[in-house]
Parts: structure tokens; C-alpha cells; sequence
């Protein structure tokens, strides 16, 4: 069977997928006695309609980016890696410890070792099931979902045992004034730019565009990148080349790790302030979406997260706007998604490709 031609693979199949999934949106919608074109402007109005939506949506997006790459580097060594949910928590811990250490005058100052902190962690916390898929040949899906559990438990532990601040709540205490990252509004607000002062969106943004463009460099401009992409084609032909199998599965799980663990960034530094118990809420999980969705490609990795990011305030305000439709129906609604983008890709997929194959042959004849 020919591959389907780029534009196909890269446009028509996920813009396929996404009506089927908002149609059956729209049919559990209309089940339950509600109007799915309204449900439907309410999300897009709520995500995009306002400057206060644009930041949430991109701040949602911004740990989409992060999460989603981390996957994406990952599936390109025929490696998937769903432990981004443990790997980003523990990032969280990295950028937290980083910022509770020092008293920082300055957040320009602080943000380095704050990237620094969070990939160093997430990277240390793939560490371990990369070297038990190298060396012991364990399942790199087994090892890192479990990896997930123990991180939460790990994370309740040390919020309630070590980290924790005089209060009920598990969280640490709040991070110096010197770490706070910009919000859109500071940095537009230079420029005479309106922008929702409560929006969390924050300059952690900026540096998921430039995680995207070092992926791009990394996957497509460097010879590692093209080991990476040999092994993951062929594991047999990458070995006959030279390249060691053992070194690529550990660099490029350190790799993942550590962009998973750079959500840290955004979620605990930019938006909470300090290390709470949930900082990652499900985004590792969404990453595996994202990249799906956006063919491992970092563009298409930032396109799938902002859509994702849409979604999820969308969904937020579709659930205050309309009080019959639940957070759970929210979350059927963003699962019929995933569901689509994912797992049923190839019901799209492989009657496109034999439609293909056979214009082609008309074409021919």
C-alpha cells in the first residue's frame, strides 16, 4: 500500500478525525436535550473570543507543547513514552527546588536554572525505565506508566512530609517575588497591547516556541537526529550502520523526559507560584494526543496543543454557560477527541489510502 500524499496525512486525516469526533460530540450533546451549534459557539467564544480565553487557551497549550514533544522525540526512535505525566511532576519538583533554594532578585535570572531544574528532573526520571528497556529489554510502556504511579505517590510524600507549608493544604511555600514570570499582560502591556490581566498566560510560552525549534534542529539538522530516526525505522539496519541501540534509547528518553519535565515552567512557576499536588492535571497523558494528532512534527505538535488547549477552556466555559452539560460530559467530549486523533486513526487512515492507490491507478491508466 503507497503512503498517503503529505498534505493527506498532515491536513485531511486529522481535520476528518476532528469532525467525526465533534459530530458524535454533537449527538451526545443533542441526547441529553441540548443545542450542539450553541454548545459549540459557546466553546469557540469561550476559548478564542476574548484575550481573557487566548491566555488560557495558550497557557493550557503551553504544557501541551511540552508534554507533546516529549512524545514526539520519543516515537521517532520507535520509543513510546507515556510516562510524561510522572516525568512532568517530577520537572515540577526540579523548577520548584530550584526556585525555593535561592532568594532571586530577578526572574530573567531565575528562569535559566528553572529550565535547567525541571528538564534535569524529568530527564532523571526516564533515566531509569530507558536503561531497564536497554539493558534489561523491559517494556518501555509498562516501566513508565507504573513510573507515573510512583511519581504521585513520591509527590504526596514529599508535599506532605517535606515540602509542605504551614496550612492544610500540600504545597510548598510560595516561591521569592523574583521568580514570577511575566504574564502576557506585563509583556504586551509594553508594547500598548491590551491584553486579561488574569490570564495565566506567561513568557514560559516563549520558551515552548523555542523547545519546538530545537526539536525541529535536533530530529532534522543533526546527525543525532538522524540516528534517532534510522533506529526508529530500523533497529536491524541502524545496528549494521554502527549506532549503538543502548545509546539512543538512553539519549532519547533523557531527551523526552526532559522536555516533559519543562512543563514545570509553566505550570508551577508561571501559573501556581509554588509546588502543589497536581500541577500536571492530566497533560502528560494529552501529550500522547497532541503528538499523534500533530504527526510527531513540532508544528504540527504546537497546532494539535493549541487546539487541545481551545478544548479545555472551551470546555470550561461550556460548562458554566450551560449547567446540563457536566464536567464529565466535558470530559467525554475532549476523550471523543483523543479517541478519533488516536486510537481510531487508521478507520480514517486506510480507506483514504485504498481511495488513493486507486485514483492513482486510474491516473496511470
Amino acid at each position: 500500500m503507497q503512503k498517503l500524499p503529505t498534505w493527506a496525512d498532515v491536513v485531511l486525516i486529522p481535520v476528518i478525525n476532528l469532525a467525526l469526533a465533534f459530530l458524535v460530540s454533537g449527538l451526545v450533546i443533542l441526547y441529553i436535550g441540548e443545542n450542539p451549534v450553541h454548545a459549540l459557539e459557546v466553546m469557540v467564544n469561550g476559548a478564542m473570543g476574548s484575550t481573557r480565553g487566548w491566555g488560557y487557551t495558550l497557557f493550557f497549550a503551553t504544557n501541551f507543547i511540552f508534554t507533546g514533544l516529549a512524545v514526539a522525540v520519543a516515537y521517532h526512535a520507535s520509543l513510546f513514552n507515556i510516562g510524561g505525566e510522572g516525568q512532568a511532576a517530577l520537572g515540577g519538583l526540579g523548577v520548584a527546588l530550584v526556585c525555593l533554594a535561592v532568594d532571586w532578585p530577578f526572574w530573567w535570572l531565575a528562569l535559566p536554572f528553572a529550565v535547567i531544574g525541571g528538564a534535569l528532573f524529568g530527564a532523571a526520571w526516564a533515566a531509569i525505565p530507558a536503561w531497564l528497556n536497554a539493558k534489561r529489554g523491559s517494556h518501555i510502556v509498562i516501566t513508565t506508566i507504573m513510573f507515573n504511579f510512583i511519581a504521585s505517590a513520591l509527590m504526596v510524600y514529599l508535599l506532605v512530609n517535606i515540602l509542605k507549608a504551614p496550612g492544610m493544604a500540600p504545597e510548598s511555600r510560595g516561591f521569592p517575588d523574583g521568580t514570577n514570570l511575566p504574564t502576557a499582560f506585563d509583556v504586551l502591556g509594553l508594547f500598548g497591547i491590551p491584553f486579561n490581566k488574569f490570564a495565566p498566560l506567561n513568557v514560559a510560552f516563549l520558551v515552548a516556541l523555542a523547545a519546538c525549534w530545537g526539536v525541529w534542529v535536533l530530529i532534522w539538522r543533526t546527525r543525532l537526529g538522524y540516528e534517532i530516526r534510522a533506529y526508529g525505522k530500523s533497529e536491524p539496519a541502524a545496528v549494521y550502520a554502527g549506532i549503538s541501540p543502548v545509546r539512543i534509547i538512553m539519549v532519547t528518553m533523557l531527551i523526552s523526559g526532559g522536555l516533559a519535565g519543562l512543563m514545570g515552567v509553566n505550570a508551577v512557576m508561571g501559573e501556581a507560584e509554588r509546588l502543589t499536588l497536581d500541577s500536571v492535571q492530566g497533560a502528560g497523558f494529552v501529550g500522547i494526543a497532541v503528538a499523534l494528532m500533530g504527526r510527531n512534527h513540532p508544528v504540527g505538535v504546537f497546532l494539535a496543543a493549541v487546539l487541545f488547549g481551545a478544548l479545555y477552556q472551551g470546555g470550561i466555559e461550556l460548562e458554566f454557560e450551560i449547567p446540563a452539560i457536566s464536567r464529565e460530559m466535558i470530559l467525554v467530549i475532549q476523550a471523543l477527541v483523543i479517541l478519533f486523533t488516536g486510537a481510531l486513526d487508521g478507520m480514517v487512515r486506510t480507506p483514504l489510502e485504498r481511495l488513493f492507490v486507486s485514483l492513482r491507478r486510474k491516473g496511470a491508466a
